[in-house]
């Protein structure tokens, strides 16, 4: 529409659509054509015009093509609500697609793509067909991008006629935006496929290259991004491709020069060359730097970009710190991320540079980039051994400035910094304890407390400054309290007089008796009976050498850096996260099983087994699955633990409390303490999980004579690390009454050391009787979290990345699974979350994921004959010692 057909957007009529229907129908073109664009303005604006629809489709008859793509864009809105009726235009757009004029066959085929009907889809089989064999470019440009869709909508359809390889012949085409537009559709339909779709192969290659100086830009971006998911056979094949590419690094357009680098530095790692290497890294400096004089937000988006690729090649931009020194009028978001880059750029060579210009951001007024430079001249210090010095003049130069925010800011870095250097630059101590009074943030005081605790020895009056801070100790933070508790307890070990003696008593007793916060608390018990046991042991506790910390500068994991560095140009580079952290991928159309309620593997590229099956299908990108397993590699695995040491002989006051919910009935639990061993007292508990959270359920049955009240609980070390997440409050239990209690867990919090048990060791107490130890059983699908359901190709994927020695099978030859059905929704009301289902001779096999805290994944595959005995069970898990404990739980599963 012109920019005169503003009028049609101000028609207010009553009659509106007698009176449009009444120009759909009317002999004359013009009429009929000003009112199919009222209708459009309509649309536009939001008003229903769908009673319309048949009108309108009759005006698809027409030689007018402005006229003609109206009705399109009519059709395109409202063919889904109609769905009966777009039929009436099928023989249009085939009649259309055929049209001597190829601009009028190219919107065809868009439009009928882009009408997501299944009734039309069939019909758009054959019009497709022919304009991937057309002569015209645009039309095979836009039938290409149609194939995708097409592929959406109906991924079988699109393999049984034969539509991937024709997409896959336009790869050769002369025309470089048909070559483009194909590669961007074979990248879109192998990101939804579960086995291998588009492969970049040598002949392809030098096609994709050389199409690759001639498209449009966009082109150049999807040509670009396909090559980076090449794998280059030798250094040499490398080389030639970079070469290739290097050019595009000087294209205007900032998404270019990004997938450019991107595809660079894939290439990069398979270079042998250190001369090469170093030449592109001086080649990729310019191109980076110019994309900083644009506009705020596209400088946000590559600085986000810059921060990963110098974490990988720091070298490249090494030379180039000036570039990145904050402007006035830079928004604070741009000046945030200039900050991280050049923490990380930071080297002997430039820090003089830095600090004088960190000097210069802490006299700003924004106070978050005030306190972020501050913390900035800190990081420096600890990434660089021989500026540590300078940086502290630095810091103590501020501290002198008087300014509240800075001085506290000042405080914390140098905090870190003595954790660096001990024992180097304790000399500024004394300065530091002149802006004591000025201390009201907890980050702050926690930093101040605990350099007077740690070096108490060498402050005179360190007695008195911490009694300054115990006068408000039930006010203050858990952060402040924490380490008011250490700095006093490490104050009296260094010097045990009276008034430390003093102090240490009235702290003890703040912390056990006066809080309600569990950590405190436990952490004053343990050093109270330090302290009454053994001072030399808690000394060698207390007082022990700590590890130096080490600069943070590059956090990421080396495998999350490599992933998101594939993913550069894209949200992920910006958010830092893998892209399934984010986006959630649309489901394909599954198919049918016998069942008729899950998809079968069989169709779906399932082959014998999930590893035959994983080893045919494509190695797509990297996702986010891979940190999960990083994770888990570095989690350390949890032991039996041996005896109730820890339980045994502890203050009944010092066990830890839980909270307690008003518990149901439920189904019986299994008795863990007889009448006949608890005198009396009969105990019956199980884990169990409820809403996302795990809870102990305890079934309390008084068998004595007597009221039994105040009852307590502790768990010893465990595997899991579950402990209670607050106080026990069983109510008074009358002789012959019963009570039920569900006690929300926590996890990680009691690990013990060693491979991972199901024992899980229990003290309970209460006023009338001693502690009772019990012994009960981990189940592990009681930590399978609700969140573990994999996609079809993420399984795939997942079972060919873990090595096959992680892979464990057990039988289990009287188990009889008499109904599928009832089998998978017992076991998805567990977590285990299905995912395909095939037929092997006389049994079925089902595939399932599960997933546990810390993102630790099992894949799963169940092999049996419905109503015969017998169940074959094979997992593979990054964690394989984890595999006993799974096997107890599927067997209490399948039997219930």
């Amino acid at each position: 529409m012109s920019g005169h057909d503003s009028k049609y957007f101000s028609t207010t009529k009553k009659g509106e659509i007698p009176e449009l229907k009444e120009e759909l129908n009317s002999q004359y073109k013009d009429k009929r054509k000003d009112a199919v664009k009222k209708v459009i303005a309509a649309m536009t604006v939001g008003k229903d015009v769908s009673l319309l629809f048949t009108d309108v489709v009759n005006c698809m008859q027409t030689e007018n093509l402005e006229l003609k793509k109206l009705v399109y864009l009519y059709l395109i809105n409202y063919a889904k609500s109609q769905p009966d009726l777009a039929i009436l235009a099928v023989n249009t757009f085939v009649k259309d697609s055929q049209d001597p004029n190829p601009l009028i066959r190219a919107l065809a085929v868009r439009t009928m793509g882009c009408i997501r009907v299944d009734k039309i889809t069939e019909y758009l089989c054959d019009p497709l067909q022919r304009c991937l064999k057309d002569d015209d470019p645009y039309v095979l440009k836009t039938a290409a991008i149609c194939v995708a869709k097409l592929y959406d909508i109906n991924s079988e359809l699109v393999e049984d006629r034969g539509f991937l390889d024709s997409l896959k012949d336009l790869i050769s085409d002369n025309n470089p935006m048909v070559v483009a537009n194909a590669v961007a559709a074979l990248s879109e339909i192998q990101e939804h496929s579960c086995r291998p779709v588009f492969e970049i192969t040598t002949p392809t290659l030098s096609k994709l290259l050389t199409a690759l100086n001639e498209c449009t830009e966009w082109g150049q971006v999807f040509i670009l991004d396909a090559l980076s998911r090449y794998k280059a056979s030798d250094a040499r094949e490398a080389e030639n491709i970079v070469e290739r590419v290097t050019p595009r690094l000087q294209h205007a357009n900032c998404a270019v020069v990004l997938s450019a680098v991107k595809m660079i530095l894939q290439q990069m790692d398979r270079i042998t060359s250190t001369d090469i290497v170093r030449n592109l890294c001086k080649k990729m400096a310019p191109p980076l730097v110019t994309l900083l004089s644009s506009e705020p937000e596209i400088q946000y988006v590559a600085l986000r970009n810059i921060n990963l690729i110098i974490q990988k090649r720091p070298t490249i931009l090494a030379h180039e710190i000036k570039v990145f020194f904050c402007k006035y009028n830079d928004p604070i978001y741009v000046k945030m991320e200039k900050l991280e880059i050049m923490i990380k750029l930071a080297s002997d060579r430039n820090i003089d540079q830095l600090l004088l210009e960190f000097k210069e951001y802490a006299t700003e007024v924004d106070v978050d980039f005030v306190r972020k430079a501050v913390r900035a001249i800190g990081r420096c210090a600890i990434k660089l051994d021989r500026a540590a010095e300078r940086c502290i003049s630095v810091l103590l130069e501020l501290i002198k400035i008087k300014v509240n925010y800075v001085v506290q800011e000042a405080i914390i870095v140098i905090k870190d910094i003595f954790r660096r250097y001990p024992n180097t630059y304790e000399s500024i101590i004394a300065t530091l304890c002149e802006s004591l009074d000025t201390l009201d943030e907890p980050e702050a005081k926690a930093s101040m407390i605990w350099i007077i605790g740690e070096y108490a020895e060498r402050i005179d009056n360190a007695d008195e400054l911490l009694e300054s801070f115990l006068e408000s100790f039930p006010e203050e933070p858990p952060q402040v309290q924490l380490q008011l508790l250490t700095a006093t307890v490490k104050l009296f070990l260094k010097k045990p007089t009276e008034g430390p003696q003093q102090m240490i008593q009235v702290v003890l007793n703040n912390a056990t008796v006066e809080t309600d916060n569990p950590d405190l608390r436990d952490r004053a018990y343990i050093y109270w009976r330090l302290l009454s046991t053994d001072p030399e042991a808690a000394k060698d506790v207390v007082l022990a050498e700590k590890p130096v910390i080490s600069d943070d500068s590059n956090q990421l994991d080396p495998s999350l850096l490599d992933e998101l560095l594939a993913n550069i140009a894209t949200l992920s580079s910006v958010y830092h996260k893998p892209p399934d952290a984010f986006v959630t991928r649309t489901k394909m159309a599954t198919h049918k099983t016998e069942d008729g309620d899950h998809p079968d593997a069989h169709e779906t590229g399932y082959s014998d087994s999930p590893s035959h099956a994983a080893a045919a299908a494509a190695s797509p990108p990297a996702s986010s699955s891979s940190v999960p397993y990083a994770a888990a590699r570095q989690l350390p695995p949890a032991p039996v633990p041996d005896l109730l040491g820890d339980l045994i002989g502890v203050d009944n006051n010092a066990i830890v409390p839980t909270d307690q919910l008003a518990a149901p009935s439920g189904p019986p639990l299994p008795i863990l303490l007889p009448a006949s061993t608890g005198q009396g007292l009969q105990i019956s508990a199980q884990l169990a999980r409820q809403d996302g959270q795990i809870f102990y359920s305890l079934l309390f049955e008084n068998n004595t004579q007597v009221t039994l009240d105040g009852f307590m609980i502790q768990f010893n070390k465990n595997s899991f690390g579950l402990a209670a997440a607050g106080p026990l409050q069983v109510p008074p239990l009358p002789p012959g009454a019963s009570t039920r209690a569900l006690l929300p867990m926590v996890l990680f919090q009691n690990l013990s050391a060693g491979p991972p048990s199901s024992l899980l060791q229990v003290a309970v107490k209460n006023n009338q009787q001693l502690v009772w130890y019990f012994n009960d059983r981990i189940l592990l699908h009681v930590f399978f979290v609700e969140d573990g359901r994999m996609e079809r190709t993420s399984f795939l994927e997942t079972w060919r990345l873990i090595p096959d020695s992680n892979e464990v099978q057990k039988e289990f030859p009287g188990i009889v699974v008499s109904s599928a059905k009832a089998t998978l929704d017992r076991l998805a009301a567990s977590n285990m979350l299905f995912i395909a289902k095939r037929k092997q001779a006389n049994q079925d096999v089902f595939y399932f994921s599960a997933k546990i805290p810390r993102g630790i994944p099992f894949l799963i595959e169940l092999t049996t004959a419905i109503g015969s005995p017998g169940v074959q069970c094979a997992i593979k898990t990054p964690n394989p010692e984890m595999a006993p404990m799974f096997f107890e739980s599927i067997e209490s599963l399948l039997k219930n």
